[in-house]
């Protein structure tokens, strides 16, 4: 096998919740024509329409399940649909996130709090329970990639909503205590941390907090925001056999950003 054949992905099934945007379409749209069918989840059927005639211009099998998983009991309806339809999955990324508030911790209300806990760390709880729990109970192999952020590292300067940011480290934690228990069933667990990226999410919060946006891009090493694309080899990698050795790990791609 050559090394390049080791990132093929043919015949295996991927599901991704928000995949039909954003950072999640560009990974489903990668893993697609590096040969996967593609399960999207999300919450707006026109954009999951949309991604999934464009895994299918690639030659995959493409299916689409309606919700929001950033509601406990909708994630585990989801799950339950999918594993119906596709008992075998072999690849879930758990992609659904967002800060959406700016509150001041001494300010926010408790219901917005849990929101963005459920938004971020229940869904990937919930989501990894089922569907990674069935890769376990066949003994693997199975790949679980959850989508981290920086902030789940350092703390973002001018920036209320620190309920991601606790999200968010959970969920890098999670991913390390996950990886321990199911490694030796061959099922692999890692994280990957963005960093800056111009999203739809974080195009509108540019027009709400311009200079804070602009501070940030000027202490990017690189000089400049992620595109969404750039994440989609890095989703292969760590979807193949490529990366059969590692599991517990963060893997951050945001320009450089948390060197200093």
């Amino acid at each position: 096998m050559s090394v390049l054949d080791r990132f093929r992905l043919d015949g295996k099934r991927l599901l991704i919740t928000g995949g039909s945007r954003g950072l999640g379409r560009e990974m489903a749209l990668a893993i697609a024509e590096a040969g996967a069918d593609v399960m999207l989840v999300g919450r707006d059927q026109p954009s999951l329409e949309k991604t999934a005639d464009d895994v299918r211009q690639r030659g995959r099998v493409a299916v689409t399940i309606m919700a929001d998983v950033g509601v406990p009991a909708e994630a585990e309806r989801a799950c339950g649909q999918a594993l119906a339809q596709w008992p075998q999955i072999d690849i879930l990324i758990n992609n659904v996130g967002g800060r959406r508030i700016d509150d001041p911790t001494t300010e926010m209300p408790l219901d917005k709090w849990q929101s963005i806990i459920d938004l971020n760390l229940t869904s990937t709880f919930v989501c990894t329970k089922l569907i990674g729990g069935a890769m376990v109970a066949r003994g693997g192999p199975g790949r679980v990639i959850n989508i981290a952020s920086i902030s789940g590292i350092i703390a973002n300067r001018g920036i209320g909503g620190r309920s991601y940011e606790t999200a968010k480290a959970a969920v890098i934690q999670f991913t390390r205590a996950t990886a321990t228990d199911w490694a030796p069933h061959n099922v692999t667990v890692n994280a990957i941390a963005p960093g800056g990226f111009m999203t739809e999410p974080n195009q509108r919060w540019a027009k709400l907090n311009p200079a804070v946006i602009e501070t940030f891009k000027s202490q990017i090493p690189a000089g400049d925001f992620g595109r969404p694309e750039d994440l989609g080899p890095l989703a292969v990698y760590l979807a193949s056999d490529a990366s059969r050795y590692m599991t517990g790990a963060t893997l951050v791609i945001d320009g450089g950003y948390t060197l200093w």
